[in-house]
């Protein structure tokens, strides 16, 4: 059997999605890494804070590694400044949530290992934002979403 040619690009998901005030731009979705890695560029306006619920996922550890600016990821309860240079890794099953309480925006790559999330996540979690038209977001529809995808809210979600 002949071996299977391999498309070997760079960023080979290159999508760039909108999450209200936050850009994901993927660059490798499980579907091009056989399942085991996904990757993402996050980017964070300076002085936001992110409306999305603490939740943790059971499935795949989150490694975040800073390339600009200074994330707050809390972890377990516990603040953690990601900046620069600098990873951390969020293990299966701790809580975690981040925010950009910086004057700077912020970039950060995020890597799922294995990649157990890809864009689409973020495309139905867009879509919710989006229906909203500036008003809150439907908090059911978002929590449906996390748990279909395999993130679990640390919170009950509250009625839109």
């Amino acid at each position: 059997m002949p071996a299977q040619a391999f498309d070997a690009r760079v960023n080979p998901a290159e999508e760039r999605i909108r999450l209200g005030p936050l850009e994901i731009h993927f660059l490798v979705t499980g579907d091009q890494s056989n399942g085991s890695i996904a990757a993402f560029e996050l980017l964070v306006p300076a002085a936001q804070r992110l409306m999305a619920p603490a939740h943790s996922h059971d499935h795949y550890e989150e490694t975040i590694y800073g390339l600009n600016g200074v994330l707050t990821w809390t972890v377990d309860g516990r603040p953690v400044e990601v900046g620069p240079g600098q990873a951390l890794c969020i293990p299966r099953g701790a809580v975690h949530r981040f925010d950009n309480p910086g004057s700077l925006d912020a970039r950060a790559l995020c890597v799922i290992t294995p990649a157990a999330i890809g864009p689409e996540y973020f495309r139905e979690s867009a879509a919710v934002l989006n229906a909203a038209a500036g008003g809150p977001p439907d908090r059911t529809k978002l929590a449906e979403i996390m748990r279909r995808h395999g993130l679990t809210p640390a919170t009950p979600p509250t009625p839109a």
